[in-house]
C-alpha cells in the first residue's frame, strides 16, 4: 500500500506554478532538471506528472523558493 495523500495535495506543474508564483508551468519542469533533490513525481499519467503539494512545498521552502 502507498502513501496517502489527501486530493488537495495533488498537484501538477501548473498548480505548482500558480502556488509558487512563477510565471510559467515550464519553470517547474526546470527545476525538476536541473535540481536532484526536487520531488520525484508521485505519478505520472499520459500527459501530466503529478506531485505531493507536501513535499514540493517543502523543496520551496528549504531552497528559498516559497512565496
Amino acid at each position: 500500500m502507498g502513501k496517502k495523500v489527501d486530493v488537495n495535495d495533488l498537484v501538477g506543474a501548473h498548480e505548482i506554478a500558480q502556488r509558487l508564483r512563477v510565471a510559467r508551468p515550464q519553470v517547474v519542469h526546470e527545476w525538476r532538471r536541473r535540481h536532484a533533490n526536487f520531488p520525484e513525481p508521485i505519478a505520472t499519467l499520459k500527459t501530466a506528472l503529478i506531485w505531493d503539494w507536501r513535499e514540493v512545498q517543502m523543496w520551496a521552502t528549504k531552497t528559498n523558493r516559497h512565496s
